[in-house]
């Protein structure tokens, strides 16, 4: 059996995702992110103080650390033959895939974070989930609006099928939701999230990493990893150079989730295992199973998170 192993994003953080990592290695492993990070993230996980689990630049690497302890306990019985993760579970992945290591991945997401929310500011920037229509119909309708206004707006994720999330400035977005309710779609949510991300509006945020990125060592890819914005495997033994052009791109570009999944499934994965907090991530994918005509094999569909299997 072909496993894939899927490491979840912002979004999926949920109070208490690290209390379960109660072991004395997994001790050690939080004692080191709190050391790095300069603050108790595992207060931070359970959000304490209040709202500070929603902050960006504790969110991501609260969750890069959840999913990273929970990496180390299913490595235990089973190993990956392909990693992807979906936007800041990319980080995720290229820690499973050899390329990155812990403290650095930890460094890097709450930089990453920080960079994020610094790039728009706070009240400024928004997401919407757009459920019902194909990509193509929500750029189209997109794309009349961008021909009468300077903001911005795009489709930052593309989910699964009939499911897209759009972001970008807040007055823009706003509009957008009322041109695609117009249109008939059946079902657009504005997101709790003000942070515009995979926008043209992370261009200054992108910047800012390729810099940070320059000086982070990275090692040979140990098995292939797939990368948001091509949705096509890289690896094993990939250069590093090009992980780090794809991390800087992803910023700025959407998150190709549809057609990464869909590629893995094509070339033989019946496996998937969302490692990390929350099942976001398996939801979608069993979306995108459905969704494909030509897949023969049924996949199994499995999380990690102790929250998920009720314990």
């Amino acid at each position: 059996m072909k496993t894939a192993f899927l490491f979840p994003g912002q979004g999926s953080q949920y109070p208490g995702m690290l209390d379960g990592f109660d072991r004395p290695e997994e001790k050690r492993r939080i004692a080191e992110a709190c050391e790095i990070l300069g603050t108790d993230i595992l207060a931070i996980s359970r959000n304490e103080p209040a709202g500070s689990l929603d902050l960006t630049f504790w969110t991501q690497p609260s969750i890069l650390l959840a999913s990273l302890l929970a990496l180390d306990r299913i490595r235990e019985t089973r190993e990956p033959d392909v990693v992807l993760g979906h936007s800041l579970g990319e980080y995720s992945a290229l820690v499973a895939a050899g390329a990155l290591s812990f403290a650095d991945s930890i460094r890097l997401v709450h930089m990453r974070g920080r960079f994020m929310q610094e790039a728009v500011p706070e009240g400024e920037g928004l997401m919407a989930a757009v459920l019902g229509p194909e990509r193509d119909r929500v750029e189209e309708i997109l794309g009349n609006i961008q021909r009468g206004e300077p903001e911005v707006v795009s489709v930052a994720n593309d989910n699964c099928p009939g499911q897209c999330v759009i972001a970008g400035s807040r007055q823009t977005v706003l509009l957008a939701i009322d041109r695609l309710k117009e249109a008939g779609v059946r079902k657009v949510v504005p997101l709790p999230v003000s942070v515009p991300s995979h926008t043209l509006l992370m261009h200054q945020a992108a910047l800012a990493m390729q810099d940070l990125l320059a000086d982070v060592a990275m090692s040979p890819l140990t098995v292939p990893y797939v990368p948001n914005v091509t949705a096509r495997p890289l690896g094993p033994g990939e250069a590093s150079r090009k992980i780090r052009e794809l991390l800087v791109r992803q910023m700025e570009s959407p998150v190709e989730w549809r057609r990464s999944v869909a590629g893995i499934l094509s070339e033989g994965v019946t496996r998937c295992v969302e490692v990390g907090p929350g099942s976001v991530l398996a939801g979608l994918g069993k979306r995108i199973e459905r969704g494909m005509e030509s897949q023969r094999e049924k996949v199994l569909w499995e999380t990690t998170d102790r929250k998920e299997e009720g314990t």
